[in-house]
């Protein structure tokens, strides 16, 4: 089942001429998009093209010099630590970098990332039991527990010192730990709110390294895991996460981390030396998570520990073999979940999508497949799966929605449940689940009842095809990297003759084309759109990103389509 949804194409106003002004020593192309995202000072524009690594003092943090001092403390001491991740890419890199650095320093630490399927997300009981049987008295967590109310009071109980570092929204109350990381925290100056779970990591040891400098230590040297892991949990690129993510590609380019480097190689890229967000988002990020979904995420922790080629290698090729099994299944569990509500209609303005034959063995890819369904219906999504007794599902979100406050409206039947404006994880007794999904469909009515649901997407310029010249490209890769609230340049063309067209990919998902203003002509990807190859008219609209393509060692340059239509005759 397909649904073509009728997309909002907004088009860029012009650049009022004081701002055009100011901009006066860049380009056109340059000035407009520095002008559609907010930039409109000669000095704001020499930050936002320019500025790189972290931006701002870690101890303007609240509760960053109380971790620092325990640590500090854990570290003379000779103390076991432990540093309790997620099994996502953003919770995997936050504890890649944390273990490494704090052994870099001395320390004695461990890692824990909960299995997904016996464990579940965030902090548990048992885990705390087994880290404190086996000798450990300070446990650090990252990307997780900032909503984990009774398990540090369970910790406390247990003579556990507790620092949880997370980004994701707390509650009023918050955990009694030794200290809480978060800036979204009540009463925390800290100049960035939207830091990635691995960005908070980098922080508290960026704070560590400057409490106990070594000789050739440098935090920074961690820049490339916080890209890969602020980009794949999109996060806003903006602030401090561009800073740090701009820095953090450059490093990622030079290859010099093994097991990434690899995993590069698996994911079909010949060299890392030009590597873009995107990449990061399509290739580097579903490889890494493809381990937590389907099995355990320590193959992707222990592929970012490694530090020789044969022990990388064949990680690296382990994890894009599970990618692929995980495409396969994804696709699979979204046909079924398309079964369980009319596709050909107007979509309920909460799609709830829970089979029986969903358990626990698909948990791993319900975020996916919800994904999916809101990409392609344009309504908020939650994707269930049910083991002994429980339903653990993911939600994704839309503009419109913010998903975690309506959960909370519902917290009194949830066992558990966290996340964000755009995306969010509960776990719910299964006899409470068909009221929580009358409350949510509740909740969707009354927030979106009215609103015309239609995704939009924006375009810096319009412009004829033959005014697209190479050199715009260099202006594009200043804006980089670019990703939420910082989306990248797009184009729109009209009326382009279709000089070629085919599908290509698995099934024929996708479709390439050549088109054609009669001046000058360019190839042009739509993935996902090969269903409309047989119904293509002769021309067409498009919109589009401009990029280079990479390939056996030679580059073009292609057209990468977000969205197209019929032309109007003029």
């Amino acid at each position: 089942m397909k649904r073509d949804l009728k997309k909002v194409w907004e088009v860029a106003g012009a650049v009022p001429p004081q701002v055009a002004a100011e901009l006066r020593a860049y380009g056109p192309v340059m000035v407009q998009m520095l002008y559609n995202r907010g930039v409109i000072t000669a000095s704001a524009a020499e930050q936002y093209l320019e500025r790189q690594g972290a931006l701002y003092d870690p101890f303007l943090m609240l509760g960053m010099a109380g971790a620092v001092e325990r640590l500090l403390g854990a570290l003379a001491g000779g103390e076991r630590m432990a540093v309790y991740g997620d099994y996502d890419v953003d919770g995997v890199t936050a504890t890649a970098l944390l273990v490494q650095v704090l052994r870099a320093l001395g320390g004695a630490v461990e890692a824990y990332i909960p299995d997904r399927f016996e464990e579940g997300y965030g902090l548990n009981n048992a885990a705390l039991e087994r880290l404190s049987e086996a000798g450990f008295r300070l446990v650090v967590t990252v990307d997780c527990g900032i909503r984990s109310l009774a398990e540090a009071e369970f910790a406390r109980t247990l003579g556990l010192d507790l620092i949880i570092t997370d980004h994701h929204e707390p509650k009023p109350e918050l955990p009694l730990a030794l200290a809480v990381i978060n800036p979204k925290q009540p009463g925390d100056t800290y100049p960035d709110k939207n830091l990635s779970g691995v960005g908070l990591a980098f922080k508290l040891a960026q704070a560590l390294v400057q409490r106990k400098p070594q000789a050739g230590l440098h935090a920074e040297d961690w820049l490339d895991l916080v890209a890969v892991g602020t980009v794949a949990d999109i996060v806003p690129l903006t602030g401090e996460n561009r800073a740090m993510v701009k820095a953090g590609l450059n490093l990622l380019r030079r290859g010099e981390r093994q097991g990434l480097r690899s995993l590069v190689g698996a994911a079909g890229f010949a060299t890392s030396s030009n590597l873009t967000a995107r990449d990061i988002g399509f290739m580097i990020g579903p490889r890494l998570n493809a381990a937590g979904r389907l099995e355990s995420a320590m193959k992707a922790f222990d592929l970012l520990m490694a530090s020789a080629p044969d022990d990388a290698g064949p990680l690296a090729l382990y994890l894009d073999d599970q990618n692929h099994i995980r495409q396969t299944l994804t696709q699979s569990m979204q046909s079924e979940a398309e079964t369980l509500f009319p596709g050909d209609d107007e979509p309920p303005f909460l799609i709830f999508a829970f089979k029986e034959s969903f358990d626990f063995q698909v948990a791993g890819l319900v975020g996916l497949v919800a994904s999916r369904l809101t990409e392609a219906y344009y309504r908020p999504a939650v994707v269930a799966c049910q083991e002994n007794g429980f339903v653990r599902a993911s939600c994704r979100s839309i503009a419109e929605f913010h998903i975690t406050e309506a959960l909370d409206e519902c917290s009194t039947l949830l066992v558990r449940h966290g996340g964000h404006a755009m995306a969010a994880g509960f776990t719910v007794r299964r006899e409470n689940l068909e009221q929580l999904v009358e409350n949510l469909k509740t909740i969707a009515e009354r927030k979106l009842a009215g609103k015309e649901l239609r995704p939009v997407l924006h375009a810096d310029l319009e412009l004829p095809l033959w005014q697209l010249k190479p050199d715009i490209l260099t202006d594009l890769d200043r804006l980089e990297p670019t990703g939420l609230e910082n989306r990248s340049a797009y184009f729109v063309s009209r009326n382009l003759l279709v000089k070629s067209k085919k599908t290509m990919g698995h099934e024929g998902q996708h479709l390439r084309l050549v088109v054609s203003d009669g001046r000058i002509t360019y190839d042009a990807v739509a993935f996902r759109m090969g269903h409309l190859a047989e119904s293509l008219p002769a021309r067409i609209d498009l919109l589009y990103a401009f990029e280079r393509n990479f390939y056996n060692g030679r580059v073009s340059l292609q057209l990468m389509v977000r969205d197209l239509r019929p032309s109007v005759p003029a």
